[in-house]
């Protein structure tokens, strides 16, 4: 941003245009590696599991391979769970808890569910730590047929080929300071709007679907993650970034409307998770760990309705 609180790219209240589009990509640069992070350890994980590559991505001649990983043998007689990470690259436990589940935890599970894991959604966004993918857009809110993003369209198409109903469905998120800094800056300055800040809470929420809340489901998750982490409180408002907090640490948006993630599958549970990376109280193995706590939380509530 600019210090008169602008963003540097654009005409304050005008829409970018494909220059603008430009300019921000040109400022992106290469933090990490998707193929010497995550890809090994996705290799690694074949041993055990069934390695899809369920579509690539070409950002100007950079090439990426999506990856999922997934129970050996679907069990017809056997529900059906879909754990998600990564769809925001930047948000790093997101990737690292759908990984670290798969090779400490996930195995406790077999018989009883069939998995399906794709930890890294967003490989180009995970490399340069953005929200966004290489075209300025936000995955997280185009995941419906046909929509812009590629890393969306490919998920939505793994799942319809299954040919499954799910019964769960967990999607890893963070909220960072960057949110404020950076990302709810630039998306109002791409959008020719006026940004207006907000407070970001300090520890785990979720954001429920509120056409299909399931309460006691997210209280489920909540109560286990508690145990890792700290939860986040509501404002003075009585929100989460900007949302009304409906139960401890958890707020609702209409999933399938937004185009978001969790809302693909139409599972029976579905819920987000959103961890605080930056809080003077958590660390980095802290954060993966209530990645994977919350995961199989939702997994044992899950299974055991039926």
């Amino acid at each position: 941003m600019t210090e008169t609180g602008n963003y540097a790219i654009g005409v304050p209240g005008q829409p970018w245009g494909e220059h603008e589009r430009a300019q921000w990509r040109a400022r992106q640069s290469r933090h990490r590696r998707y193929d010497e992070d995550v890809v090994p350890r996705i290799e690694a994980l074949a041993e055990r599991y069934e390695k899809t590559v369920y579509g690539q991505l070409d950002y100007a001649g950079e090439r990426y391979e999506l990856f999922a990983l997934r129970s050996r043998e679907f069990d017809p007689a056997l529900p059906t769970a879909l754990v998600t990470g990564g769809v925001h690259g930047y948000e790093t436990s997101g990737v690292t808890g759908a990984l670290d589940f798969l090779e400490t935890r996930a195995g406790t599970y077999s018989g009883r569910v069939n998995l399906l894991v794709a930890p890294c959604v967003s490989p180009w966004a995970y490399e340069r730590i953005n929200r966004w993918n290489y075209d300025a857009i936000d995955p997280n809110r185009n995941f419906r047929a046909g929509g812009p993003a590629r890393e969306a369209t490919a998920l939505i198409e793994l799942v319809a080929s299954l040919e499954r109903e799910f019964l769960l469905h967990i999607d890893l998120h963070e909220t960072t300071n960057s949110d404020e800094e950076e990302f709810r800056p630039a998306l109002a300055a791409r959008d020719g709007k006026i940004f207006e800040p907000e407070t970001i809470p300090d520890g785990f929420y979720l954001c429920a679907d509120s056409e299909n809340p399931r309460p006691s489901f997210q209280q489920a998750i909540i109560s286990a993650v508690e145990r890792v982490t700290h939860i986040a409180p509501a404002d003075e408002k009585g929100e989460i970034i900007g949302s009304p907090v409906v139960a401890r640490g958890v707020i609702e948006y209409p999933l399938a409307r937004l185009g978001l993630c969790a809302s693909i599958t139409g599972a029976r549970f579905t819920t987000t998770t959103e961890v605080y990376p930056d809080s003077p109280r958590a660390t980095p193995q802290e954060c993966s760990l209530a990645q994977v706590t919350a995961v199989c939380a939702a997994l044992n509530y899950a299974l055991a309705a039926g």
